[in-house]
Formats: C-alpha cells, sequence, structure tokens
C-alpha cells in the first residue's frame, strides 16, 4: 500500500512539472528583447539592453567568456569609447514613475533627466551625471567625453545675510542669466574620462568632434563678460582654445570638421533683422589661422544663389576639397496682408511634375533644398557649382578627392511615374574643377552609383533586366550581364524585374562583384568578361558577401572572405568561408537557423552574431571568424522553457493551375497528430523563407502572433502565393484554397474551425476569399481594398502619390488601367460580390492610414451591414496602416484573439462583439469583458 501511494505521488509530482504555462495577453509584458548590441573595438566585451515588455532597458556588460561584468537597470543606447576602456549609456526613469507623473499632471520641465553613466572597464567603476540631454564620442580617438547638460544647479550665495538679501541676489541673478535651453542653448560639459576633469562652456548651441585631430568645435550665445558669443576651436592636444569667429547675436549652421580637423567649415546668419532672404555667409578656419575667413556671401555667391544653412557641410578625406549648399533665394510672402485678405487655394494642373499631394508633403524639404557645391582650397579657394536647378542631385566620388560627380535630373520623367510607379533619372558627370556638365545616361528608373575610386558609374537597367558599367574618363559604357539571367527570376508583377544587388568592387575599381539568383559574378567593369565564383545554382545555395568592416571601401581580394549561405529548398542557412586567391571555400555552419548578419570588433577578428528558428529566441553568440568556438553570450527569455510553444515546418501542395508549392506549418509543441485542432490561415505574399525566425510573444500591430496562438493550442498555416498578371485575387484561390484542402486530408486539422487573417495586402486577398468559399469560419481582414475602382483613384497620404502605379504596375497586379481592363478591375474587387460572402468578419482600418485609404474598409463594412453580415469594425483613431501606440496594439491582439476564440473553440463572445461600444462609452468602457452564456442567449 506504502508502494502504490508513493507512486501515486511520485506520478503526480512529474505530471506537474511536465505541465506548461499557456501564453496569455499579460505575457507579453515579461518578454525581453535585445536593443543594441555592441562589441567593443579590441573585441572583449559584449554591450547589450534587455527591454522587457516594451519599457524599461537593462544594460548587460560581459566578457568574452560570457562573464558578467557590469549590469544597470533602466538603461539604454550603450557605446564603448574607440580604446575599449570605458563603456556610457543613458540611464532614464522607470516607465511606471513616468505614467505616475504624468497622472499627477507633472509639468515637462519638471519630468525626470536622463543621467549619463560611465563605466571604467579596467577599474569596474561607475560614474553617473544627471541631467544630461545628449552626448558625443570621438569616432577615431578616446579619452574624452562632451556632453551637455539640462540643468545647472545654483549655490546658494554665502554671503547673504539674510533671507531679504538673499532674495534680492536671486532676482539679480535672474535678470542676468539666460535661461538654459533650445534658444539660448544648453551647458556643454567637456569631461576627461580618466582624470576626470572638465570644462564647461555655457550657452552652447551645437558643437562637434574632429573624426581622427583631437579636435572640439562649438558655437555659444555667450554669458557672461569673459567668453564672447561665436565659434569656438578647442585642441586638445595643445590645450589651446581659440575664439574663431565671434557675433552677439548670430546664428549657425553646419559646424564641421575636416577628419583630421585641420580644418573647420560653418554658416553664419549674422543679420539680426526679419528679413525673409536670410543673408548666410561660409567661413573656413584653416588650423594655422587666427580667426576664420569668410568664403562666399551674398555678393560671390552664383548669380541667382545663395548660400544655404540646410546643404550638409563636408571635407573630402584629402582635404583639399570643403562642400556645401547653395540654394535658390525663398519666395517673398508680403507680411502686410491679413488674414481676411489672403486666398487660400489648391491649384492642381494635369501636367504639372509632382501631383500637388506630393507638393505638399514635400513642402518643408522644397524650402530646404539646396545644390551641392565644392571649394577647392587648394586653388585660392576657387568656387565650383556641382548639382544645379537642372541636374539638383549629385554623388560625390572617392570619399570626396575625385576630380568627377555624378548628377542626376528625375524631372523629365516625374509626371508619367504617377501610373508608373518607376523613378527615372536622366545623368550627367560633372568636372568638378571646371563645372561642365556632360548627359551620359539616359531614362533609367533604377538608382546609379559611382564605384569607390569614382572610375566608373553604374547600376542596373530594369528596362533591358541588364547591369551596366560606364568609364568617367573614356566615355564607354558596358553591357555587363546582357543575355545573362541577373534579373529576378520569381518576378510576377506587371513591371520589369529588379535584380539581386551586388556585392561590391575589388581594390581599385578593378572589377565589381554582382549577384544572380543564387551566386557571386566577377565582372570586369572594362569588357564584361566575368568569371563565377561560387557554386549555388547546383544546390539552390545562395552565397552573399558580408561586409564586415564598414569603412572599407573594397572587397579584398587579398583576404578571406566571410559569406553568408541559404539553402531555397529546406530553408537552413549558415556562414562560408572563401578564397579569392584560389576560387574556393568552406562551409563553417549551416543548420536549421537563421543566422544574422555578424558585428565585427573594429580592432579585432572576434565577431557577435545571432541564430534563431521559431523554437530559439536569438540570443547572441560570441565567436572568431572560423566559428568553431562559439559562446553564448545572452539569456534573454529563459522563462520561455516554461510555457507550451510551437515547431514549425515546410509543407508542399499542388495549386489548382498545377504549381508545385510550398508553406510554412506551425504546431503546438504538445501536438498530437490523432487529436483535430483549429487552424488560422495568416499570409501575405511568399513567407516560407522565414521558416526559422523566431516568433516571441508580444502585441503584433497587425498580425496574430505564431507563438501566442500555438501555445493556446491553435495550428498556424502560412502559404506562398504566386500571381498571375491581372488576376491577384484568383491567384490567391488558387494557392490558398488548395493548401487548406491538403492540410484537412492530414487528418489533425478541425474543418469546421478554420479562420483566415491578414492585413493589407493580405487583407485584401482574403477580402476576395471569403466570397468565393465558405471554407473559412471565421475572418479578419486587415486595412483592406474591397473596390479596386475607387482605390485606383486613391492617394497614399504618406507619401501624397496617387495609388495608379500600384494597380498598373506593382503589387496590386491588374496590369493596366480600369478603361482598358473594367473586368479585371471589377472580377478582383470583393465589393461587387459581398453577398456570396458567409464568414463572420473582423476588419480593422484606421482614420490615419497612409497607405490605404480608411474608407475602403469603411466601403466594405458598411456594405456588410447593409446585407445583415456578421462584422465588426476597428478604428483605431489617430493611427496610420496598423496601430503603433503600445495600448492600442495590446487592445487589437486581445479583440482579434476573443473573435477567434469564440468563432474557432467556442468561447464566450466578449460584450464589444454582443453590443458593440457606443460612441458615448469610447475610452471608458472598452467592452472586452466575456459574456456569461445565459446572456448570450
Amino acid at each position: 500500500m506504502k508502494t502504490l501511494f508513493t507512486s501515486i505521488c511520485l506520478l503526480f509530482v512529474l505530471t506537474s512539472f511536465s505541465q506548461k504555462k499557456i501564453l496569455d495577453h499579460k505575457d507579453f509584458d515579461i518578454w525581453n528583447t535585445i536593443k543594441n548590441r555592441t562589441i567593443s573595438p579590441d573585441g572583449n566585451f559584449i554591450m547589450y539592453s534587455l527591454e522587457k515588455g516594451e519599457r524599461d532597458n537593462h544594460l548587460k556588460i560581459k566578457d568574452a567568456k560570457s562573464n558578467m561584468v557590469f549590469e544597470h537597470e533602466r538603461s539604454e543606447k550603450g557605446k564603448f569609447t574607440y580604446d575599449s576602456k570605458f563603456a556610457l549609456f543613458s540611464i532614464k526613469a522607470w516607465t511606471d514613475s513616468i505614467t505616475e507623473m504624468k497622472r499627477r499632471k507633472v509639468k515637462k520641465d519638471k519630468m525626470p533627466k536622463d543621467t549619463l553613466g560611465i563605466y571604467n572597464l579596467d577599474v569596474h567603476s561607475l560614474t553617473k551625471i544627471a541631467n544630461v540631454k545628449s552626448y558625443k564620442l570621438p569616432e577615431k580617438w578616446y579619452g574624452y567625453v562632451a556632453y551637455y547638460l539640462e540643468d545647472i544647479k545654483v549655490e546658494k550665495k554665502k554671503d547673504s545675510v539674510n533671507d531679504k538679501d538673499l532674495e534680492k541676489d536671486k532676482k539679480e541673478k535672474k535678470k542676468k542669466t539666460k535661461k538654459v535651453g533650445k534658444d539660448n542653448g544648453y551647458h556643454l560639459v567637456l569631461r576627461d574620462l580618466v582624470t576626470h576633469a572638465q570644462d564647461t562652456f555655457k550657452y552652447v548651441k551645437n558643437f562637434t568632434f574632429a573624426k581622427k585631430g583631437k579636435r572640439l568645435a562649438f558655437t555659444t550665445t555667450g554669458q557672461d563678460s569673459i567668453t564672447k558669443a561665436g565659434v569656438y576651436v578647442l585642441n586638445l592636444e595643445s590645450n589651446d582654445l581659440r575664439h574663431i569667429y565671434g557675433s552677439e547675436k548670430a546664428k549657425y549652421y553646419q559646424l564641421n570638421f575636416s577628419e583630421t580637423g585641420k580644418y573647420l567649415g560653418f554658416v553664419v546668419d549674422a543679420d539680426t533683422t526679419k528679413v525673409q532672404i536670410r543673408p548666410h555667409q561660409l567661413y573656413l578656419w584653416n588650423e594655422g589661422n587666427i580667426s576664420a575667413e569668410k568664403i562666399v556671401d551674398a555678393t560671390s555667391a552664383p548669380v541667382g544663389y545663395k548660400v544655404s544653412s540646410n546643404g550638409s557641410l563636408s571635407f573630402s578625406k584629402d582635404e583639399t576639397k570643403m562642400y556645401f549648399g547653395l540654394a535658390k533665394p525663398p519666395i517673398v510672402r508680403d507680411t502686410t496682408l491679413v488674414d481676411e485678405e489672403i486666398v487660400k487655394v489648391e491649384v492642381w494642373t494635369y501636367d504639372e511634375p509632382l501631383l500637388y499631394t506630393v507638393q505638399e508633403l514635400e513642402l518643408k524639404n522644397d524650402k530646404k533644398k539646396s545644390y551641392q557645391t565644392v571649394i577647392h582650397l587648394n586653388q585660392n579657394n576657387k568656387l565650383v557649382q556641382l548639382a544645379t536647378t537642372n541636374y539638383p542631385n549629385v554623388q560625390i566620388g572617392n570619399e570626396g578627392n575625385a576630380s568627377f560627380a555624378l548628377a542626376r535630373n528625375p524631372k523629365p520623367y516625374q509626371l508619367e511615374s504617377q501610373w508608373t510607379g518607376n523613378r527615372a533619372n536622366d545623368y550627367a558627370i560633372v568636372n568638378s574643377n571646371t563645372g561642365e556638365i556632360k548627359k551620359v545616361l539616359t531614362k533609367l528608373s533604377s538608382f546609379v552609383r559611382l564605384s569607390p575610386k569614382g572610375k566608373y558609374a553604374y547600376g542596373y537597367n530594369p528596362v533591358d533586366s541588364t547591369w551596366f558599367s560606364y568609364n568617367i574618363t573614356s566615355g564607354k559604357r558596358i553591357e555587363l550581364t546582357k543575355g545573362k539571367v541577373f534579373y529576378n527570376e520569381l518576378n510576377d508583377s506587371p513591371r520589369h524585374p529588379g535584380s539581386y544587388g551586388a556585392a561590391g568592387w575589388t581594390n581599385n575599381d578593378e572589377s565589381i562583384l554582382i549577384y544572380d539568383r543564387y551566386d557571386i559574378w566577377k565582372f570586369n567593369p572594362n569588357d564584361g568578361s566575368n568569371k563565377r565564383l561560387t557554386k549555388g545554382r547546383e544546390d539552390k545555395i545562395t552565397y552573399r558577401y558580408v561586409k564586415l568592416d564598414n569603412e572599407k571601401r573594397f572587397v579584398d581580394n587579398n583576404e578571406k572572405w566571410l559569406l553568408t549561405t541559404f539553402n531555397e529548398t529546406n530553408k537552413h542557412s549558415g556562414y562560408f568561408e572563401y578564397n579569392p586567391g584560389s576560387y574556393k571555400g568552406k562551409q563553417l555552419l549551416s543548420g536549421p537557423y537563421n543566422y544574422s548578419t555578424p558585428i565585427k570588433a573594429e580592432h579585432d577578428k572576434h565577431v557577435i552574431f545571432t541564430r534563431q528558428s521559431f523554437e530559439e529566441f536569438p540570443n547572441i553568440s560570441y565567436s572568431d571568424l572560423s566559428f568553431k568556438k562559439q559562446i553564448v553570450i545572452s539569456d534573454a527569455n529563459p522563462q520561455q522553457s516554461q510555457y507550451n510553444w510551437g515547431t514549425s515546418e515546410l509543407v508542399n501542395w499542388t495549386s489548382l493551375d498545377g504549381k508545385e508549392l510550398t508553406g510554412m506549418l506551425i504546431k503546438p509543441e504538445n501536438f498530437d497528430p490523432d487529436k483535430k485542432y483549429p487552424m488560422i490561415v495568416n499570409f501575405y505574399e511568399k513567407s516560407s523563407n522565414g521558416l526559422f525566425n523566431h516568433r516571441k510573444p508580444s502585441a503584433g500591430r497587425s498580425t496574430i502572433n505564431y507563438s501566442f496562438y500555438t501555445s493556446r493550442g491553435y495550428v498556424i498555416f502560412n502559404p506562398d502565393v504566386y500571381y498571375k498578371i491581372g488576376y491577384p485575387g484568383e491567384s490567391a484561390y488558387n494557392c490558398v484554397i488548395p493548401g487548406v484542402t491538403s492540410l484537412i486530408e492530414k487528418g489533425f486539422i478541425d474543418k469546421d474551425n478554420i479562420g483566415v487573417q491578414g492585413h493589407s495586402w493580405g487583407g485584401y486577398q482574403i477580402a476576395y476569399l471569403v466570397t468565393k468559399t465558405n471554407i473559412f469560419k471565421a475572418a479578419e481582414s486587415g486595412a483592406p481594398v474591397p473596390n479596386m475602382i475607387s482605390a485606383y483613384g486613391g492617394i497614399r497620404w504618406w507619401s501624397g502619390l496617387s495609388r495608379q502605379f500600384q494597380y498598373e504596375h506593382t503589387q496590386s497586379r491588374i496590369g493596366g488601367t480600369p478603361w482598358e481592363y473594367p473586368a479585371r478591375y471589377i472580377e478582383n474587387s470583393p465589393i461587387f460580390f459581398i453577398d456570396k460572402i458567409n464568414t463572420p468578419l473582423l476588419i480593422m482600418h484606421n482614420d490615419a492610414d497612409g497607405h490605404v485609404p480608411w474608407y475602403q474598409g469603411i466601403e466594405f463594412f458598411v456594405s456588410l451591414r447593409r446585407l445583415g453580415k456578421p462584422s465588426w469594425f476597428l478604428n483605431y483613431n489617430d493611427e496610420p496602416h496598423w496601430p503603433l501606440k503600445l495600448q492600442n496594439r495590446k487592445d487589437f491582439n486581445i479583440r482579434m484573439a476573443q473573435f477567434f476564440d469564440h468563432y474557432l473553440k467556442g468561447d464566450p463572445k466578449p460584450v464589444w462583439m454582443d453590443r458593440g461600444v457606443p460612441a458615448i462609452e469610447k475610452g471608458i468602457n472598452q467592452g472586452l469583458e466575456l459574456m456569461d452564456s445565459e446572456d448570450e442567449n
């Protein structure tokens, strides 16, 4: 008897321990995301933050053996110094404390400010500096940090004899002291990280470090009789502070050093009047000079142009050229008019290059438009204008050192881009010494670039699906890939296929490396001769180059390359080592995971990277470039092991038109093939390459969370869809429905409890499907287009673009206009077949949607309502194409789960589905409570 009792107890214990939790919405708040992962330049330390539930961050620093070196709560955005001796980061207030202060109506200027944390990795000490607005570290040298203080506390004067004297002192000080802030500037502190010595410069408006030279420049509005307003340069090697320009109320723009700090350029507006055409002036300081020299002003600028305060100011790598922007004078407004005299009317013109809605959104940029210009510092500061109104956009070659620039002009093709969707340009070569312009390429609808040394212009021409090179010196153009397949082989849109991209150029512009679907090819840009470097096509493995050093301009033929691999058949990925000298290589890693692009230490051969699968979170790992010994650094979500999760696999079936198809099937972790499971179909276009993507529990903005639903006993099916031009709805039906029936035939899907969910293009396809089949018991259609005719004439409000191109040439795939193909528009528009819908629908479409006009969702809903079809419409006020605010995303996920649980699992209806949420209750009663079964009846 005792033995039997012991066995029962043991069985109870084992059963209790074997049972796992089921994910619920509240669990989203305990899941961590890794943010801002970085490796120190010497490769010895790894820093990252864990963000819990999209709220507070917890910063961690570990060594190369994964030992904890330091951690700090409420901390984020960590950076290492160039010498790897210090780690700096921002310390925030607790999110909950901020929320409570907002609840108490605490004023913005009384809210907690950030604290700067400085951790010494040698002596393991932490320094905290309060009230820091922002900070900068030198990019290529070390020893200092500069930061803005938002507030400096002033101590009481010790010689005040009584309260009246103290109050008088305060009043006098208030009269004399400028308020720290955006208008007057902030107090800038320069701190020596080793000695802790620091200097404070008051009322600083902007500052910058030189990239390599130990120089700091800043502008100040001045604060006392000792320090004057103006521009200062501090040489940190000699501790020499120079006031190189001064003007009491001047404004300064584009403060920037040359790489070594030898030169400093900036733009000045010293005019204190309110003239609309600001008299900006360009200044240059040379390290050998006491003061900055005026280079360009209104009298010396090219006719019809003025110095721009918005144009980027930079120097060539060799420090022989300074680049800045010129601008056209603004249109002057008559400021004497009152509101009653001003006519505000929009005039839309049929043949102007840009649609008025685009012009409105571009208005701010147009007012700031500048035209790149060069000053030759070794030619007596000669000015050459590179960009003009005819060719407004310019690329500079060879890090600014080149004698030629590449200019482009989109204007001749802007009108037709309304319906083609192509951003075509004419291209010209500009001589940076003379300003001479030579047109070389006409109407190219892909972006043309300069090779690293500036010897060639190159790009991909979609019209003839060919990569080309253009020799700037000889003017010779070579069609590199003519007659070869370097275009997207799977293109199924009514437009010219795009390319697979390029890896870059080898040393000294000797050759260009171009991708086809699987391999890397080397092309000679002068004659088009080529060689395939990898052997991926035979096994359907895609090879891609990994750029480990962001400052390296060439793919070095003298060292081994790291490549990523991706197996198109089984979706495995990995890393590959390639020797360009022998044209051979070896696989370093490969498996049923999604491997990230490694991040290499700047001064060392070690990298950090992640691997992930549906079951495995992408934790940070550390290794050298052999990947033989991998050390896992982070363990972001150990709690995952306590929850019922899921597994992912590929499934195959045949479409109704005979095409072999692939999709993802996600099953619950405790899957039993003898049971019947409810299933949700979720799809967009082609997603199976993401088989090994991890899906952590989170409040997504537009789609079901796979791990959440599989944990709760659902099977998820995501089918790939291939499209026939002119028939996108039918194509979706032909691919999705046989995929669903093939799974039903396997025996573990409950055919009476299948739902479907998708957003945007996915939402449209779902709206179409439910007019053609009753196989789905419930459907969620987010931001759908039920009426392609009305949508064709709509506007994408985030960009101002007409939606015409989308139907004629891109995703919607109709292939022409409504007057060319009226039947196609009708056949693909669910609005004309809504009477055939028998599936209950949840629609989410927000009133600030800038992608799909939200009246499309309204058209869909009111038509369903007219016919008495069970349907619900969610509009998250002031949200765009998807809800972005956390509270709204959480709400959407709860409502969607309640909707599917009711129809597919038989759970009680929530109140909002039974009686809605009346306008008078919006924001007060959400209606998320589940109804009693008696109330439902």
